[in-house]
């Protein structure tokens, strides 16, 4: 990863590079839309240069601005919302400097000009990280891309965190050994047996500087003194390695953690999630707009969708469905019918079949090759065509278009202690569980991560999840 020659620095200057074509295609279009090819269209105001210096002077300062938000930094390249949304405060931050020096200079700046550079430019960026991206995801599925680490603790902490990091290798972090407690020395699970136990503790520094490890984890404090642990970070000053804590809470987002040091010693404040609000608010409102609009946008082809169903198998267009909504609430939820009308009959006799089935799942029955999924069905349950009905619940208002998957009250009859706290929000058309990995994921997974939404969500959040969404229905993966 690190290094001249490692791939974080190739990968940060591809990005730099498609950063500054996409600005510089972009400031192109806008001035030709505004002013066609006049490459002599001046700025009104006193001293006011041309627009095509304004708009060089716009694209140098953007690609700055990119650099000094740390969007390429590599610790956030390759997996959550970090990466996307310091390019958006990137974006605002040059739009907030060029209206102040329009301010200062009293010179009018065309605002078509930017309002066309502004939201195309930063759909630009986003489209081109979003590319890297995913050529990231793709080679770490193959091993590749990744910081080599060593982590260091107590023994259960150390496991848990490197199953972890294995269950999400697009987090790009490959555990090349473990160093434990000399009281430990030696001992790990039967699934973790292929993971080196390089030393003890007190070794671990010079160990993970000696392989050439990218960062040095402390998984947990225990049994590891704040001593010992400061003595660590001495013993990686002036190398190549990093230490990286992991602290004992988890499934906790960024914006609700602060740290405060105390006589030399780093406090992490957790605040405590809330479930009203202005925000709340906010996206209640959008949700409602954005979904009739798709709604009047999308009348054809659902149209289209629904002739498709009534002609292909008896029955009605829609499926109704009783589901739990928000504070266990009841409503009606509507898709486009995708099985055959006795599906729910066929049921009880398709629990008792093995093989096909996810038998890692023990509250949601999904099969991959449903028999009772129609033709256009299946069609429509790989691309979520069967789910636009859905915007219909979204504007009444049962429903948003980014939360926890509905549940059906038979599952949450079966729910284990904490989990109904997802009910806290409103439930989604998509969500955290849609863009990673859809029915792939077995039941801990999906709890994990509507939990995880549940108490951390945020309204750029949800913007992330929806473009993924886009990107995760064109390729149709994890749908059946």
């Amino acid at each position: 990863m690190g290094g001249r020659r490692g791939w974080a620095r190739k990968y940060q200057i591809r990005l730099w590079i498609t950063d500054a074509v996409a600005i510089a295609l972009v400031m192109w279009l806008a001035h030709a839309v505004r002013f066609g090819m006049d490459a002599i269209a001046e700025v009104s105001g006193p001293a006011a240069p041309n627009y095509w210096w304004l708009s060089l002077a716009f694209a140098t300062l953007w690609v700055l601005q990119l650099g000094w938000s740390k969007s390429r930094e590599p610790r956030i390249l390759g997996h959550g919302a970090e990466e996307f949304q310091r390019v958006l405060h990137a974006s605002w931050r040059t739009f907030a400097m060029i209206a102040i020096l329009g301010f200062l200079t009293q010179w009018q700046i065309s605002r078509g000009y930017l309002l066309f550079a502004l939201p195309v430019a930063t759909v630009a960026l986003l489209a081109g990280r979003a590319g890297w991206r995913s050529f990231i995801h793709y080679q770490r599925d193959r091993g590749e891309l990744n910081a080599q680490v060593v982590v260091v603790g107590p023994v259960q902490s150390s496991q848990n965190l490197i199953r972890r990091m294995r269950n999400t290798s697009r987090a790009g972090f490959h555990v090349v050994g473990v160093c434990l407690p000399p009281t430990a020395w030696g001992v790990l699970d039967e699934d973790l047996q292929d993971v080196p136990v390089l030393g003890t503790i007190a070794e671990a520094a010079e160990i993970a500087t000696r392989i050439g490890a990218e960062y040095l984890i402390v998984s947990g404090t225990d049994q590891l003194s704040l001593q010992e642990a400061r003595h660590l970070g001495w013993q990686l000053e002036g190398t190549n390695t990093g230490l990286v804590v992991a602290p004992a809470v988890a499934d906790i987002a960024g914006p609700r953690v602060q740290i405060s040091p105390v006589e030399g010693l780093p406090l992490l404040h957790v605040e405590p999630p809330t479930f009203g609000g202005g925000k709340y608010v906010t996206k209640a409102i959008t949700d409602s707009m954005a979904a009739t609009l798709l709604l009047i946008l999308a009348a054809i082809p659902m149209g289209i969708i629904a002739l498709a169903v009534k002609l292909t198998s008896p029955g009605p267009v829609f499926f109704r469905q009783v589901r739990v909504g928000r504070n266990e609430s009841l409503f009606t939820m509507y898709k486009f019918r995708s099985m055959y009308v006795d599906a729910e009959e066929r049921l009880e006799a398709l629990r008792e079949q093995e093989g096909d089935r996810d038998a890692g799942n023990n509250v949601l029955f999904k099969m991959r090759n449903d028999p009772r999924v129609t033709s256009v069905g299946r069609f429509l349950r790989r691309y979520s065509l069967d789910e636009l009905p859905q915007l219909i619940n979204v504007a009444k208002g049962n429903m948003a278009i980014v939360g926890p998957r509905p549940p059906l009250p038979s599952e949450v009859e079966s729910w284990e202690e904490g989990v109904a706290r997802r009910q806290m929000v409103k439930p989604g058309i998509t969500g955290l569980w849609q863009v990673s990995g859809r029915s792939d994921l077995d039941w801990e997974q999906s709890v994990r991560l509507d939990l995880y939404y549940t108490e951390n969500w945020s309204l750029a959040g949800d913007l992330t999840i929806i473009l993924r969404t886009a990107w995760a229905v064109v390729k149709g993966r994890g749908a059946y």
